[in-house]
């Protein structure tokens, strides 16, 4: 903001510049709505500086090695020699432009937006029912406020665990998304807490540039919100791999040590490390947005909303509030929350609705098998009363699966409502099993009947002819 002083009337303030506050704030101003946006961190949130962009570069980086170590398997010989270095530059110089949002501010000004930094909080509504928002000693008023404030990575309450975390800085014992990308080198070892997808991608990706790896995961598989047998492939690729994977185990304590960091775990295990990734979830930013003030519970982990992106409280709408992003309670996913804005600002400036369900929301871990998923698994669909039946195709089966060769793990399993002859889920674990997934959504999605599926062209061959594989091996 400039010296002047500040305009405060806006038609729309948008807390949280994460991938869906920006996205809601740049359409509504590129429409001529005035708009406030607020964030007291990097415009664009996790996604462009600790998340999706900068974890895909570390991810593909070593699916490069991998690659380049199977040359001895299947094409000649090479001598494979990890540098983590190209991927830190990367990072550093074209992700995040050394963690610097300028070019991002700049654009939401450039449509006519107005962005604030600092702490946006409710402060209730006016006598004409407009609401309140502060940043610092600022009052600004809007007739509507999206809440789009996201979440912050989880530090489990572990004996000593957050003490060893410097916020930011890589230098620090204990990783988060938020330091991890700031790494220089790839450590010599590694213990990861946490056996999601964050865990599964850092885990792979370090030791694939020599890393030695421990994963303690509390759940008894890897990758618990997928199919059971998804996270079972993983782990037979983890122990390929040399990374050593603790199921079912709780850490109890973690200390510093003279080389590094040491984790106990409960059944008496004790590991060391030279760091710790802490990849145990996500808390909601909710507690400090000011939710008392409009009447809404302040301990909630998520808002309720409607279709159109509404709060609800006691099932009726909040006036004005809106929710989108990882708390509004339906995922913690970028392309979920950049969706979600797409509905409120299509309802914000009365154009065709674009709400279109969650039924055929998907999802993808980046790992090598890639981990895909759409709407429900095997055992979401029974427990929903459907009529269940199920196709499994290996891809190691499958003619360009087998062609492949080595790191060709995985398989495509379809689930079939079979009352309504129509896909209601579908998981892929392949190479680039992300890509296969983009068929079984719009199946899942469009609720394609199952005659259809069997009566398109699948082109011969490919990984995605899988698909056709699964759906003829139902029973």
């Amino acid at each position: 903001m400039s010296s002047q002083t500040p305009v405060t009337e806006f038609e729309i303030i948008v807390l949280g510049m994460g991938p869906g506050g920006e996205e809601l704030a740049g359409v509504l101003a590129e429409r001529g709505r005035s708009v406030l946006a607020v964030d007291e961190r990097l415009f664009g949130g996790e996604c462009p500086y600790f998340g999706c962009i900068p974890t895909k570069m570390m991810v593909r980086g070593a699916e490069v090695l991998a690659e380049g170590r199977r040359i001895n398997l299947m094409a000649g010989s090479a001598d494979i020699s990890p540098d983590y270095t190209p991927v830190a530059d990367r990072i550093r110089d074209e992700a995040t432009d050394d963690w610097d949002d300028t070019v991002a501010v700049e654009r939401l000004e450039g449509k006519g937006g107005t962005f604030v930094r600092g702490t946006g909080r409710l402060a209730g509504r006016d006598d004409d029912g407009r609401l309140r928002v502060v940043v610092g000693d600022v009052t600004y008023r809007a007739e509507h406020v999206a809440v789009a404030t996201g979440t912050a990575p989880a530090v489990p309450d572990i004996d000593g665990l957050a003490e060893l975390r410097t916020p930011y800085d890589a230098s620090g014992l204990l990783w988060t998304n938020r330091e991890v990308v700031h790494a220089r080198t790839a450590p010599a070892s590694l213990i990861v807490i946490g056996g999601g997808p964050i865990g599964c991608e850092m885990a792979q990706a370090f030791a694939r540039f020599g890393t030695k790896v421990d994963v303690v995961a509390r759940e008894p598989r890897l990758l618990p919100r997928d199919e059971p047998d998804a996270g079972d492939v993983l782990a037979t690729v983890f122990e390929r791999e040399g990374i050593t994977v603790h199921a079912g185990a709780t850490p109890v304590r973690a200390r510093r040590t003279d080389d590094g960091v040491e984790v106990a775990l409960a059944d008496g295990t004790v590991l060391t490390a030279a760091k710790v990734l802490c990849a145990a979830g996500r808390v909601p930013s909710l507690p400090s947005v000011g939710l008392d003030s409009v009447g809404l519970d302040p301990s909630a982990r998520a808002l309720t909303v409607d279709d159109q992106m509404r709060v609800l409280r006691d099932g009726e709408p909040v006036e004005g509030v809106y929710a989108i992003g990882d708390i509004a309670g339906h995922g913690a996913f970028t392309h979920l929350s950049v969706w979600q804005a797409r509905v409120l600002a299509a309802h914000l400036l009365g154009d065709d609705d674009l709400f279109g369900g969650y039924h055929g929301l998907a999802w993808t871990t980046f790992t090598d098998p890639e981990v895909g998923r759409v709407g429900m698994s095997e055992q979401e669909a029974r427990d929903a009363g459907l009529t269940v039946r199920v196709g499994v195709a290996q891809i190691a089966s499958n003619t360009r699966g087998w062609i492949h060769g080595p790191g060709n793990d995985g398989f495509v399993k379809v689930v079939e409502d079979a009352d309504r002859g129509i896909l209601v889920g579908a998981t892929v674990v392949a190479p680039g099993g992300g890509e296969i997934l983009g068929l079984l959504t719009v199946a899942v999605h469009a609720r394609v009947p199952l005659h259809t599926l069997r009566t398109m062209h699948y082109v011969f061959p490919t990984q995605h002819r899988a698909v056709l594989e699964a759906i003829g091996a139902i029973e």
